[in-house]
């Protein structure tokens, strides 16, 4: 899909993507991505993973990014500290699609050698720099080993006995080295499948507000909810001082909150304010259709393909809707200066495999009902 006029480099996103050894994906390729991307398949085939793997991507391999995403799937080690008290550590094993001797390292970036990122456990410590080298236990060291761009940063493995809690914790922090300053991360958004919560959407709120692109989330409110949408703001709410987001609609006597318009309205408005948060950087969606109703899909999609062009942003979602895909196709057809491409995802025998649809395919699909996911 889309022209050779948006074929180039999208933002500091990917042209191509090629996964290895991460969490459920042995080998994974996608040659082409374009300006926005949308992976479709069954759940459980591993869309999301690719989703995790971006986020890791553009974080650098962050060690903050690498916790959250583990945390989020619950994949953590329990153990009794010292005190008998109960805690848990994130299980980095679980980033590895293999463990013991058969674990290759995590590669993930562009098809290709050049600008991608590795992730290695690194046993023997004898290569590491001294003052790593020093303060780990020779007995039973692990390192979590971070390449990107030629700049190395190592991390101490955490592992389940943890004799020494507290003193592997302070390590931890005290030797994320200088160097990861020099390996920037790419501005990147990630939107789950659930709503953003209050707190979520008054910081994107706050990063738009009073500019420009408040009229792109004002747009994507009167997808939903039509021409009475006047005005949006952020206002304190109770005696903290916690805010939310507010919308003042044509012949309403007071703002009335976002949340309480429905899922349609949080959801799209907030699909917009991280378009505009990650101007040349890349936004990712989880199940992209949740909350949007069928009727207006493809003008979600125009809003997005749109925007994501004007803010230099690559877009890559997930979806396992027939309905979300068509409103693509139809988006796809009415922008055709943007690239934009549907890839199937399937496993066979234990392998993914990608399909990338022509805009031929798709149009068939659309008019004649067919099953596409």
């Amino acid at each position: 899909m889309g022209t050779q006029s948006d074929s180039g480099s999208c933002g500091g996103g990917l042209d191509s993507l090629s996964i290895t050894g991460f969490r459920g994906i042995d080998q994974l390729d996608i040659p082409r991505l374009g300006r926005v991307a949308l992976l479709a398949g069954k759940n459980g085939v591993g869309k999301t993973t690719v989703l995790e793997a971006l986020r890791l991507y553009a974080a650098r391999g962050g060690v903050d990014t690498l916790k959250e995403i583990l945390s989020h799937r619950d994949e953590l080690t329990t153990f009794r500290d010292e005190d008998g008290d109960l805690d848990s550590v994130p299980a980095l094993d679980r980033l590895f699609h293999q463990s013991g001797e058969d674990r290759v390292p995590v590669v993930i970036g562009p098809s290709g050698h050049d600008g991608v990122l590795k992730i290695d456990d690194v046993e023997d410590i004898s290569g590491l720099p001294s003052r790593l080298a020093d303060v780990m236990d020779k007995e039973d060291a692990r390192v979590l080993r971070i390449e990107f761009d030629g700049v190395r940063i190592f991390y101490p493995w955490l592992n389940s006995t943890l004799r020494e809690l507290r003193r592997e914790r302070r390590l931890w922090r005290a030797l994320q080295s200088d160097e990861a300053e020099s390996l920037p991360p790419l501005r990147c958004e990630s939107l789950g499948p659930g709503l953003l919560g209050n707190e979520g959407l008054v910081t994107l709120f706050d990063g738009v507000a009073l500019t420009d692109d408040e009229s792109l989330a004002l747009e994507a409110l009167r997808l939903v909810l039509g021409d009475r949408v006047d005005r949006v703001a952020s206002i304190g709410s109770d005696y903290q001082g916690r805010r939310h987001v507010v919308v003042r609609l044509a012949n309403s006597p007071k703002p009335v909150p976002l949340r309480s318009l429905g899922d349609g309205a949080t959801r799209t408005f907030g699909v917009a304010l991280a378009l505009a948060n990650c101007r040349d950087g890349i936004l990712l969606i989880d199940e992209a259709e949740n909350g949007i109703h069928y009727s207006i899909q493809s003008d979600f999609w125009v809003m997005v393909m749109r925007a994501a062009k004007a803010h230099n942003t690559q877009v890559i979602a997930t979806t396992h809707s027939r309905d979300c895909i068509n409103g693509f196709a139809d988006a796809a057809l009415g922008c055709p200066n943007v690239s934009g491409n549907l890839i199937r995802i399937d496993r066979h025998n234990g392998k993914l495999h990608t399909v990338e649809d022509s805009m031929d395919e798709l149009e068939i699909a659309a008019k004649q009902n067919i099953e596409v996911r």
